[in-house]
């Protein structure tokens, strides 16, 4: 070994920066390839020379417009900034390592072919997406996913009462299993019912399809009826503590507690709502009506997790990264995809996909588990409530008719 490589290697251990390590990875044989990374990558042909000057190019291939990345980019930019050192004279910049991060969650491209792009090497990017995430993941979150104690929980209930009917709502819960490659060492913790390895997320969703509140992690195995309950959101939600003091249903004399709702997985308790049985339904008018209005506000948890998927197309894939770094990029992706309802809420910008609602989630994202325990006394009582109410007092006009063509 000779003495350069020698003073490099302990320069490395002394520091241990990460952009040395790139250089002392890259082979004789190949590193040509990414020394051009200046002159012909991605990043000063496509993006600089190209993609700056079309807006709408630019936000198709990173899912931000300009003004949104340089949003990001300034949050993130001193913890991604590395110094030039005898070494590695021009690092990365904070910029590029974004963009980068960026396209990874846009497209779902493995780290070889976004290596060719970019001209850097596979090895590095796994290491920049890392890093980037992590940054990513400690400025976005406050900002995005604020605590409970900052929302206005009233506020969201009456945003539910105007947009989707449902009063004493403050959000819609329902969790997805997110498919993964086999995390190594990790036997079945990450096997679920469907056959594959997946982490789950848990999510719930105002009446905007914005995430309120998200919980990552739960390994793919867990029992589905046991992972809201187990988790903090389902905590809060079982206590009681997230929601404001009961309240008067809109014209109507009955006080009832402010809810979220969701699907079959979920065990029906005084603070969450979820459907009569399709046999018990069947057979009772009044139930039916109930499920309808119940399912027409639980949409916005499809709604979101069907945008979140077709914006970010890392989901039309298993993740083949890390747990650690997997929790981390669904935490991401869910702060991007505020930022982008926000703009789009607040200024009416027309955005660059069209949803369909009638699209399926990928195979990639799929729900729990239909079974969700057993229900409570207060559940059902305050459930009844409800039904009494969406057929007297709350009964809307339209609503004979759409569960007339539901059933028939």
């Amino acid at each position: 070994m000779d003495r350069k490589t020698l003073a490099a290697l302990i320069l490395l251990e002394e520091e241990e920066d990460d952009d040395i390590r790139l250089l002392l990875s890259i082979r004789e044989d190949t590193s040509e390839l990414y020394k051009s990374r200046n002159q012909e990558g991605y990043f000063e042909i496509l993006i600089r020379n190209h993609l700056n000057a079309d807006d709408e190019k630019f936000r198709s291939f990173f899912r931000l417009n300009k003004e949104q990345f340089n949003f990001v980019l300034n949050l993130v930019h001193a913890d991604l900034k590395k110094q030039s050192t005898n070494c590695v004279k021009n690092p990365i910049s904070p910029e590029e390592k974004l963009a980068l991060t960026l396209r990874f969650l846009a497209t779902g491209e493995t780290f070889k072919s976004l290596s060719f792009a970019f001209r850097i090497s596979s090895s590095y990017i796994s290491i920049v997406v890392r890093e980037t995430l992590e940054v990513l993941c400690l400025r976005l979150v406050p900002i995005f996913l604020p605590p409970q104690n900052e929302i206005d929980m009233k506020e969201k209930a009456q945003e539910f009462w105007n947009k989707w009917n449902f009063p004493n709502c403050v959000a819609g819960v329902d969790g997805k299993h997110i498919r993964v490659f086999c995390p190594r060492k990790s036997g079945s913790l990450f096997f679920n019912y469907k056959d594959y390895f997946s982490i789950v997320l848990l999510a719930m969703v105002d009446a905007n399809c914005k995430f309120l509140f998200v919980d990552v992690g739960a390994y793919g195995k867990e029992g589905d009826s046991t992972i809201f309950s187990t988790s903090e959101m389902g905590k809060q939600v079982y206590s009681g503590k997230l929601f404001p003091k009961d309240e008067m249903l809109p014209n109507s004399n009955k006080k009832l507690p402010y809810v979220v709702v969701g699907d079959e997985a979920f065990r029906l308790h005084r603070h969450l709502m979820k459907p009569y049985s399709k046999l018990s339904a069947k057979s009772d008018r009044r139930k039916t009506i109930y499920n309808y209005r119940l399912c027409r506000a639980r949409r916005v948890t499809e709604n979101a997790f069907g945008l979140l998927s077709q914006i970010f197309r890392i989901y039309y894939t298993p993740i083949a990264i890390n747990p650690e770094s997997c929790d981390k990029l669904i935490m991401v992706t869910c702060c991007l995809h505020n930022l982008l309802r926000d703009a789009f809420l607040e200024k009416g910008n027309r955005p660059f996909y069209e949803y369909d609602p009638n699209v399926q989630i990928p195979n990639n994202v799929t729900p729990l588990a239909g079974a969700g325990g057993f229900a409570s006394a207060n559940g059902l009582e305050v459930r009844e409530m409800f039904t009494q109410f969406f057929n007297e007092d709350g009964a809307l006009h339209w609503q004979n008719d759409r569960v007339f063509r539901v059933s028939s």
